[in-house]
């Protein structure tokens, strides 16, 4: 069993930067892959980017490459997201979750979520 506790989410204005932290309990955190994914109202939950178990190994979505930085802390038992040049379209609640398979970008292959942090960017 893991639960998750999201932080940091925030307003912020086109082209600025948040940091959000997913704290995690539970022993085994290290054998999750982790994942942030969002939801903007009306649409579905859709991946932004997911890392290993051990941090070595992330994967992004095309549209949040080169802006977001994902990274774990595994003696923390803590998942971050740096997300940098932000723009509009990013605007949505934003979800960690974990997963017992490394590469999963399907929201039916995570376990365990957090209850949401929002990021609001305006123009």
């Amino acid at each position: 069993q893991v639960q998750l506790v999201e932080s940091g989410g925030g307003l912020v204005q086109a082209g600025g930067s948040l940091r959000l932290s997913c704290a995690a309990s539970g022993r085994t955190f290290s054998s999750y892959a982790m994942g942030w994914f969002r939801q903007a109202p009306g649409k579905e939950r859709e991946f932004v980017v997911l890392i290993s178990g051990t941090g070595g190994s992330t994967y992004y979505r095309d549209s949040v490459k080169g802006r977001f930085t994902m990274s774990r802390d595994n003696a923390k038992n803590m998942v971050y997201l740096e997300m940098n040049r932000l723009k509009p379209e990013d605007t949505a609640v934003y979800y960690c979750a974990a997963s017992r398979y490394y590469g999963a970008t399907s929201r039916f292959q995570y376990d365990f979520w957090g209850q949401g942090t929002q990021v609001t960017v305006s123009s």
